[in-house]
């Protein structure tokens, strides 16, 4: 039966997981304009140990107190940019290493399984009710979709954004020749 880890053993498990994670990952947020998202989309990015965020157009400011409520401090665990446009920030995610992929259900989109999330990626976000800009998509060095098969035809923006993100990490931890976490 299982039971559930006591906090040492949860700071334990973490600890082990990211000594056996070399990928980098990164994210763009363009036009994020609910603060609540872009706090859960944080939130999650600090969980999967992404290094840099690129804030873009007119996405909410961290500040906000929405922001703070739902990322609860982990902003403070990555680097933030601000960018003017999604092109900008995609120019700015190569220029630091990163391939792009931006998500987006788009004609010549990858399914998200099939996206070359492989190696240090940064994965790019629109806005809540039109997604990423075409400037963004035409900077993107791949885009990718998450497939969907229920009567509903789109996600949050920040469920999307975890999605993605684990699908990345899983990605590498699955990798043929990866060291998946030790068990205790």
């Amino acid at each position: 039966m299982s039971t559930q880890l006591r906090p040492t053993d949860v700071k334990r498990l973490n600890r082990q997981w990211r000594r056996s994670t070399e990928g980098r990952l990164a994210f763009i947020a363009e036009s994020i304009t609910q603060p609540f998202n872009l706090g859960s989309i944080l939130r999650t990015a600090a969980v999967f140990g992404v290094e840099a965020a690129w804030l873009a157009g007119n996405t909410a400011d961290v500040s906000h107190p929405q922001v703070g409520k739902t990322a609860l401090g982990s902003d403070q665990k990555m680097r933030l940019e601000r960018s003017r446009t999604g092109a900008d920030a995609v120019r700015a995610a190569r220029g630091a290493g990163f391939r792009v992929v931006a998500l987006e259900l788009a004609q010549d989109a990858l399914p998200l399984h099939e996206a070359p999330l492989e190696g240090d990626v940064c994965i790019a976000l629109g806005a809540e009710d039109h997604g990423c800009s075409p400037a963004l998509l035409a900077a993107a060095d791949a885009t990718a979709y998450i497939p969907q098969v229920g009567r509903v035809g789109s996600l949050n923006v920040a469920v999307a954004a975890s999605i993605a993100l684990a699908e990345a990490r899983r990605r590498e931890w699955a990798a043929p020749g990866h060291a998946a976490a030790p068990r205790d």
